[in-house]
């Protein structure tokens, strides 16, 4: 499976533009342009790098979920049988938590067993931002984190046959 235009445009929707570096959430990296940690080549984005266009912040998010984020989702489940919709989630969890994360979450872990519901039941788990429970009531740090977690379970779920 490929990275869509309907993964990318929702990767750059929950993301949002950002033309010079940010952190998005206390506690998180830097990221450019639509969530970006790093570049290309690896080098990871840092504070005092330059503004960037829209353009290359496309290419950016574009090269990086497909040559990082969809190949370890690829890789992690080999053989599996996804939907597109569910691989698309997939991506844009690894895209968020890192592809150490994706291989050694209840997600992974479920759909390879075949528990497709299950895996959708698994996204609300991952619901902070370091080490801030993201879904606490009244949440103005990272109330972001909790929304994608939940939409991504509800998407799943609405996906499933």
């Amino acid at each position: 499976m490929a990275v869509t235009s309907a993964i990318l445009a929702a990767w750059m929707l929950a993301e949002g533009f950002s033309a010079e570096p940010i952190i998005p959430t206390k506690g998180d990296v830097p990221t450019i342009g639509h969530g970006a940690t790093h570049y290309e080549d690896g080098t990871r984005v840092r504070m005092d790098d330059p503004p960037i266009t829209r353009q290359r912040a496309y290419d950016l998010a574009y090269n990086i979920l497909d040559k990082t984020y969809a190949a370890c989702v690829r890789k992690s489940l080999g053989e599996t049988l996804v939907l597109p919709e569910e691989f698309g989630i997939a991506v844009d969890f690894a895209g968020q938590y890192g592809c150490a994360k994706w291989n050694s979450s209840s997600m992974r872990k479920k759909t390879q067993e075949g528990d497709y519901k299950g895996a959708c039941h698994s996204y609300p788990l991952y619901k902070f931002s370091a080490g801030y429970d993201c879904s606490t009531p009244g949440n103005k740090r990272c109330g972001g984190v909790w929304a994608r977690s939940l939409k991504r379970e509800a998407d799943c779920l609405k996906a499933q046959p």
